[in-house]
């Protein structure tokens, strides 16, 4: 029988949807059970989370900075003309001008020994010259020694170099004669004047320039100013203004107030502080 030409179109149809129906299903049948990819439409994918059996990256411990460093090391050598101002260390070393001193520089000593603490006397020409056997005694004790110029020229740093040589050469002298074999390792200008000639020379003959980071003024006297308060400005100066690493300036000469003040200090610090003479 024949068919009209629009059954036959109908008939096409049918088969072609068929055939459609039957290549869908084929292959879904075929496709994998967790598709890997989404659908353009579907939202993104969440971040997966951590398991918990795995430990978190330790996070790198913090190193100080260069700039760090560098403001350590600058603060050390602020003092005039690069001097010394502090030990490098968190030692606090206790320093002592101007000496010998025939009457206090015995009464320190004593009492340096009794508490088992070192210092550094920065000791004048003159002076050593003077009594050399003090200058033995302060050997003998451990203590450090310091060129103070021969006879305390505040000027000394506007001196030609080769004038300045001279000056420490004849201190040192006068020091070795009286200890010979001792070791002359600082240097310190009268008054804190330091000048980078006077550095420089003193370089060259292998002492190293110290300053001072606390100073008391134990050699200042204001009229009316009694012994007691002295003192006691002395020991608040001190124990206020002292911190781990501090180049401490005081004087024995001539100065028996200093040394009433460091009976109290000395155990003060103790309990703060390492007190140690310079190396």
């Amino acid at each position: 029988m024949r068919l009209s030409r629009a059954r036959k179109v109908v008939l096409l149809g049918v088969v072609v949807l068929a055939v459609g129906l039957t290549g869908r299903a084929s292959a879904q049948s075929n496709a994998p059970a967790d598709p890997v990819a989404a659908p353009a439409s579907s939202a993104p994918a969440p971040t997966p989370t951590p398991s918990h059996s795995k430990k978190p990256k330790p996070k790198p411990k913090p190193t100080k900075s260069a700039s760090g460093r560098k403001s350590v090391v600058n603060a050390r050598f602020a003092g005039p003309a690069g001097s010394h101002m502090l030990t490098g260390t968190k030692g606090v070393a206790l320093t002592f001008d101007d000496g010998p001193d025939p009457a206090e520089t015995p009464k320190l000593l004593k009492l340096l020994a009794q508490h088992h603490v070192k210092a550094t006397f920065c000791l004048v020409g003159q002076n050593a010259q003077r009594h050399p056997e003090l200058v033995r005694q302060i050997v003998a004790g451990g203590h450090t020694l310091c060129n103070h110029t021969w006879n305390h020229s505040l000027k000394i740093g506007k001196d030609p170099a080769a004038k300045i040589r001279a000056d420490l050469q004849r201190t040192n002298s006068a020091i070795l004669k009286a200890a010979p074999g001792a070791k002359i390792k600082y240097f310190r200008a009268p008054g804190g004047n330091f000048t980078p000639r006077l550095v420089e020379v003193a370089e060259d003959m292998k002492m190293t320039s110290i300053y001072w980071k606390v100073d008391p003024r134990d050699w200042d006297h204001p009229k009316g100013e009694s012994d007691s308060a002295h003192q006691q400005r002395v020991i608040s100066k001190i124990a206020r203004n002292c911190r781990p690493g501090a180049i401490v300036l005081s004087h024995d000469y001539a100065q028996p107030d200093t040394i009433a003040a460091y009976r109290k200090l000395i155990p003060m610090l103790k309990k703060r502080y390492t007190l140690v003479a310079l190396p």
